[in-house]
């Protein structure tokens, strides 16, 4: 499954990053805190949160709202090992 990374500015396009790749770093590093964009579905994000639970890993997921537009928000996503 790939998901799209939060952008780093309005204009850009998203990032992809797979589940493989976000739990090698988890593993390699321990702690990861990434940010994922608002064009990700809710349940895509869930199943996300589900694998890493079942592989044993802590996972504190919520949404950041940044703006008083109801579409301004990212997805906050911090994996513990």
């Amino acid at each position: 499954m790939e998901l799209k990374l939060a952008r780093t500015e309005l204009s850009a396009k998203p990032k992809k990053i797979t589940l493989e790749k976000i739990e090698e770093d988890v593993k390699k590093n321990g702690d990861v805190i990434l940010y994922f964009d608002r064009e990700n579905s809710h349940k895509d994000l869930m199943n996300m949160v589900d694998y890493f639970e079942e592989k044993g890993f802590s996972v504190y997921f919520r949404e950041v709202k940044y703006g008083l537009d109801e579409n301004d928000y990212i997805y906050e996503v911090h994996f513990l090992a």
